[in-house]
């Protein structure tokens, strides 16, 4: 049947096509989408679903389950990948028994990410293969087939789409039956207990076993070449969609241009290659992010002595960073044609207007953020920020955020800071969701070593940045049950944090004193900011402003966007102010009231 689908929830159908029986995960844009998919389409709930604490535990739920025969898969971001390459290069040598996909969405740009890494790199690191798709429709197909070369493999394999996969939408032939099977269970075996002999033994049983994976990926209708010039472009994922768009818009015969389309990406198809190589003059490689199909072309041209000349990111004739879109593709090709770029029949890009990132308005991490400013006030301190959306603490007027590496380095970095800067406060802080994924370790790091830092951990009881996922700290799973909550501050009691405390942060003066009897604490304190996420809290009428004397302080302290300059007066968006109240603390004048509740 075919349907309009969105790229995740392509693959999220392709997986469920396939009989998957687990699929875990951790939240991340672009990726998001697929597990949520599953879960509304379980609805026998005959397939388990979850969002793990992090990447790590998720891989590993999915591996268990491929032990017992049952295929499984896990769901990520680029940057979840270096939390579970841990689970996953020791996996690659185990092996698994259920056919598992491991789903890495990549984010060329990066648009919502703090790195753009390929994950391609992770397949040959780990030898295990990898599919790229260019379109839902073919992510589709992918996820279809990647459990079924797991199996035949024993391997996991990556299925590796990118942003514009993910998130752009094509019509799919969902197959209408399920791959149905009952699963094994868990059988003992020796070989399910990694040591070093048995390392060493399917180490060179994988090295063998990659020429066979490289042939049928040769003859894989994801891998093939189109057209009949001497003039050669190869490329892969999406960016073939955008070369064939853009070798139609400049009307290019395929007797004019030979184009090497490339899905399944390594092992390299080899034996496409050397005929890609051979029946060209020259090529030209099209890729993000990082050069891998051409540094394969390059092998091919070594090991077969071969002299045809390659151009791409290696030479510096293709950017080395970023998404490769529409313009910038006409242009490399363009130049590799000898062609002239016909302005006036082009495609324009719209210029879209910078809209800089802000915290929303009614936040309640503007108010945490804005109560440590407030009692540190004349005080040297630094703020350690961690991945989420505080992470827009670093914004004017704030300016809260002086670090942010990744995912729970917040905690740690902090104590760093401190060691070496010790008349300075030190500040980490960290969202409720980010605190179960890798916050714990830091905080148990800090006590152990007699750090003395200030950790604020903003609770507003949902994994926002993300789209609201449910975290440990809920009580909500994604099969739909409920569980005991873990509760954060009984975890730091249990961690032998000597002072604690838990407050509103929208109530000012409470906040502001108990962030300077934690500054003054000599050790590791935690302060519990705890006020949920404008999305999952019930709202408030909006705030009213009466005889504004135009001081600016709201504007020029806090910034919320619900608030905006009119005639050198303070004017609320109604539509925008979720009538949290932050204002009315800091308006000199009072001159600022609440709203009736809704």
């Amino acid at each position: 049947m075919k349907q309009v689908l969105l790229g995740n929830a392509a693959i999220a159908l392709g997986a469920v096509t396939a009989g998957v029986k687990v699929v875990s995960g951790y939240p991340g844009t672009p990726s998001t989408e697929v597990l949520q998919t599953v879960a509304q389409n379980n609805i026998n709930k005959k397939i388990y679903v979850e969002w793990s604490a992090n990447e790590k535990a998720a891989l590993e739920v999915a591996a268990g389950a491929s032990y017992c025969g049952a295929r499984s898969m896990v769901t990520m971001k680029q940057v979840g990948l270096n939390v579970a390459s841990d689970p996953l290069m020791s996996l690659a040598i185990v092996g698994i028994k259920g056919g598992m996909v491991v789903l890495v969405a990549d984010d060329p740009g990066p648009i919502s990410s703090q790195t753009e890494q390929d994950t391609r790199h992770f397949g040959e690191f780990a030898n295990i293969p990898v599919l790229d798709p260019s379109s839902p429709e073919e992510a589709y197909e992918m996820a279809v087939y990647a459990f079924d070369l797991s199996e035949r493999l024993g391997l996991p394999v990556i299925l590796r789409p990118t942003t514009k996969v993910c998130h752009a939408s094509g019509t799919v032939d969902v197959i209408d039956t399920v791959y149905e099977y009952e699963p094994e269970g868990f059988v003992k075996d020796p070989g399910w207990v990694i040591f070093p002999p048995l390392s060493y033994r399917r180490h060179l049983e994988i090295e063998r076993q990659q020429p066979e994976i490289s042939y049928e990926f040769d003859n894989i209708s994801f891998n093939l070449i189109r057209g009949t010039g001497k003039k050669g472009i190869a490329c892969g994922g999406v960016t073939y969609a955008i070369v064939s768009d853009v070798l139609n818009e400049l009307n290019v015969p395929e007797n004019d241009v030979m184009l090497l389309k490339i899905g399944a990406v390594f092992p390299a198809p080899s034996g496409l290659y050397e005929k890609f190589l051979k029946s060209v003059e020259k090529a030209l490689v099209l890729e993000e992010l990082d050069p891998v199909i051409e540094t394969g072309l390059f092998h091919t041209l070594a090991l077969k002595r071969m002299t045809t000349p390659v151009s791409g990111k290696l030479d510096g004739t293709v950017t080395p960073a970023g998404e490769l879109k529409f313009d910038n593709l006409k242009k490399y090709i363009c130049d590799f044609l000898g062609m002239t770029i016909n302005e006036k029949n082009s495609i324009k890009s719209m210029e879209l207007p910078a809209r800089p990132p802000v915290l929303c308005a009614g936040c309640p991490h503007r108010a945490s953020f804005y109560a440590v400013k407030r009692a540190m006030k004349g005080r040297k301190h630094v703020s350690c920020g961690d991945i989420g959306c505080y992470t827009l603490g670093n914004a004017k007027p704030l300016e809260m955020t002086d670090t942010c590496l990744c995912m729970g380095a917040g905690i740690t970095i902090a104590q760093g800071i401190k060691r070496i800067d010790a008349e300075t406060d030190v500040f980490a802080f960290i969202g409720d969701s980010t605190f179960f994924a890798s916050g714990m370790t830091g905080v148990a790091n800090a006590v152990y070593n007699n750090s003395n830092i200030n950790i604020v951990i903003l609770d507003n009881s949902t994994t926002a940045m993300t789209g609201h996922q449910p975290h440990p700290g809920t009580g909500k799973t994604m099969m739909q049950t409920e569980s005991p909550k873990i509760d954060i501050g009984a975890v730091i009691k249990a961690l032998n944090v000597g002072f604690t405390t838990r407050v509103n942060p929208f109530d000012l003066d409470a906040a502001a004193e108990a962030v300077k009897e934690a500054a003054d604490y000599e050790g590791v304190s935690v302060i519990i900011f705890e006020a949920p996420c404008i999305a999952v809290a019930k709202p408030e009428k909006a705030v009213t402003i009466d005889g504004c004397t135009g001081c600016m302080r709201c504007i020029k302290e806090i910034g919320c966007p619900a608030m905006h300059t009119d005639n050198g007066r303070v004017s609320v968006d109604d539509a925008l102010c979720y009538g949290c109240g932050l204002c009315i603390g800091i308006c000199p004048g009072k001159k600022i009231r609440r709203g009736d509740s809704c």
